[in-house]
């Protein structure tokens, strides 16, 4: 098991679904982009509130494994754990099936950050994330 910084629990909506009843796999994108951006605001901020100041983390590659399909009003966690590499902030997301907790999805996403339209070097991760950063070190 990752060292989780954060997770949210959430439940399939019906149209979600498609035809064969399960949860459609685009959605697995979804549910671990609202995940990142309710963790970026337990840092403070919000990816808007970045925006307005010049600063946009993007996704610049995602990687998800499915494993179990999730089904119309099935319970769920996204775990999220992250670590730096170079440029890059990488999270890995993890949707389990509760209360089984029954492996869903892998992800694996990339972020880059731009300030003024111009990449960084990602040093603004540790500006963003730096009480998550320091909490995940002790």
């Amino acid at each position: 098991m990752k060292d989780y910084a954060f997770e949210i629990e959430m439940k399939v909506r019906d149209y979600e679904c498609d035809l064969q009843g399960v949860v459609n796999n685009s959605n697995y994108q979804h549910y671990m982009e609202h995940a990142r951006h309710e963790f970026l605001e337990t840092t403070g901020t919000s990816f808007s509130a970045l925006h307005d100041q010049g600063i946009d983390v993007m996704v610049s590659r995602i990687d998800i494994s499915y494993k179990h399909s999730l089904r119309g009003s099935d319970r769920f966690v996204v775990q999220v754990a992250y670590q730096r590499e170079g440029i890059k902030l990488v999270f890995f997301e993890d949707i389990y099936k509760l209360p089984e907790n029954i492996l869903c999805a892998k992800g694996r996403i990339e972020a880059i950050c731009l300030q003024n339209g111009k990449l960084t070097r990602g040093e603004l991760f540790e500006t963003i994330f730096i009480n998550k950063i320091e909490k995940k070190q002790e």
